[in-house]
C-alpha cells in the first residue's frame, strides 16, 4: 500500500509531505479504534532489550526530527517502534531555518535537511506529555539551544530544559552536534562538554532524588569527528556518569552521494550515513566497553543493517530517512528479518 502511496506524496514538498504524515498518525493517535487497528497492521514481533534501566519491547527506535514537538507520538506508537525520542525542543519557541529546508534524495537513499530546530517550545512539548503514558511507550526528548543563545550561555538553557523534561520523559539527549545550529557542534569540544555536563549531572542527581527516579541522560555526537575528537569527548562523558551516547547526528559529508540536490547545504541522513556510523559505534564500543549504552543511527534500513549495528555495539538502534522511504512497516519487517537471523 505505501509503495503505492508514496509517489503522490513524493509530488509534494518533503516538508509538507511530513506534516500531513503527523496531522495523520496525531489522528489516528487520538482516536482508539484507528489506533488499534494500526497496532494490529503493523505491530511486531517483541524483541526485549533491557538498557539504561528502561525496558524496551524492541531495539528499534525512532530517532529525533521526525515528531520534533510532540503531537504525533501516540500514533507513531502504534507502528511498534521500541521507543520514540521527541525533538529536538529548544527552551523558547523558535521558527527554525527559511523554507525549503528538506530534500529528498531517492536515489541515493537520503535526505538533506537544514531545518534548524524549529520547535515550539519547551513548556508547549511538556505539555503534551502526560504523566501516564500507554504500556510499553518509552520516550526520550532529545534538547537542543536556542539559534540566539550564545553558546556561553548554553548550560542555563539545557539546565531549564532538564528540569522542565525530567519528569515528563523517560531519558533525554543532549544534542551538541547538530550542523544546522551555528556553533553548536563546538560543545562537543572536551573543555565545553565537560563544564556542560558537569553541571548537568548535578542537577540531574539532584532531580532523580526528588522524583524518585531515574533518569538517563545521553549525548548525541556528530559523525563528522576525527578519531581523536570522538575520544576526547568520550573521556569527558565517561567522566561524568553519562548513561549513553547516541551515534550519530547527520553529516556534512556528500561522500558517495551522486544525487543532484547533494550541492544543498545541511545534514544527511540515510544510506549514505551508515559505514560511518558504525565506524563510530565500533569506536565508542571499544573504548568504553560496556559501560555506555550506545543508540546507533545513520543509514540503518532492512535487518542485515540493523544487526550490522548491533553486532558493532549498539544497544539500540534509531531510523528516520528509512521510515519516509520503507514506511509505516519498517519496523515490523525489520524484526522479522532480525528473528530469522538469530
Amino acid at each position: 500500500m505505501y509503495v503505492r502511496l508514496r509517489p503522490l506524496l513524493y509530488r509534494l514538498d518533503p516538508e509538507t509531505a511530513h506534516a500531513m504524515t503527523l496531522q495523520v498518525l496525531r489522528l489516528i493517535g487520538s482516536l482508539p479504534p484507528l489506533a488499534s487497528l494500526l497496532k494490529r497492521l503493523f505491530a511486531p514481533n517483541d524483541l526485549p532489550v533491557q538498557a539504561m534501566g528502561l525496558a524496551f519491547t524492541n531495539p528499534i527506535g525512532l530517532a529525533a526530527g521526525f515528531d520534533k514537538d510532540a503531537r504525533a507520538w501516540r500514533g507513531l506508537a502504534c507502528l511498534g517502534f521500541g521507543h520514540i525520542e521527541l525533538g529536538t525542543v529548544t527552551l523558547r519557541p523558535q521558527p527554525g531555518n527559511p523554507r525549503p529546508r528538506l530534500f529528498r534524495l531517492p536515489e541515493d537513499g537520503a535526505l538533506i535537511n537544514r531545518m534548524g530546530f524549529p520547535s515550539a517550545g519547551a513548556l508547549a512539548v511538556a505539555e503534551r506529555l502526560p504523566a501516564r503514558r500507554p504500556r510499553g511507550v518509552v520516550l526520550g526528548v532529545n534538547m537542543g539551544k536556542n539559534r540566539d543563545t550564545p553558546l556561553e550561555d548554553a548550560e542555563q538553557e539545557y539546565m531549564h530544559l532538564l528540569e522542565i523534561f525530567a519528569p515528563k520523559a523517560d531519558f533525554l539527549t543532549i544534542n551538541v552536534s547538530s550542523p544546522n545550529t551555528e556553533g553548536l557542534r563546538r560543545l562537543q569540544e572536551r573543555p565545553q562538554l565537560e563544564h556542560l555536563l558537569r553541571s548537568l549531572d548535578g542537577r540531574r542527581r539532584e532531580l532523580e532524588k526528588t522524583l524518585g527516579k531515574r533518569l538517563p541522560l545521553l549525548v548525541k555526537l556528530s559523525p563528522d569527528l576525527t578519531h581523536e575528537e570522538l575520544l576526547q569527548a568520550l573521556e569527558a562523558i565517561m567522566a561524568h556518569d553519562v548513561d549513553g551516547v547516541v551515534a550519530t547526528n547527520t553529516t556534512l559529508s556528500r561522500s558517495g552521494v551522486t544525487h543532484p540536490l547533494a550541492v544543498e547545504q545541511g545534514g544527511l541522513s540515510g544510506l549514505p550515513l551508515f559505514e560511518r556510523s558504525l565506524q563510530v559505534v565500533r569506536t565508542i564500543r571499544s573504548y568504553a566497553g560496556a559501560s555506555l549504552t550506545i543508540i546507533g543511527v545513520g543509514g540503518i534500513q532492512g535487518a542485515p543493517r540493523t544487526k550490522a549495528m548491533l553486532d558493532a555495539g549498539a544497544n539500540l538502534v534509531q531510523v528516520y530517512t528509512a521510515l519516509v522511504y520503507a514506511g509505516p512497516a519498517v519496523v515490523r519487517t525489520t524484526l522479522k528479518g532480525l528473528l530469522r537471523e538469530c
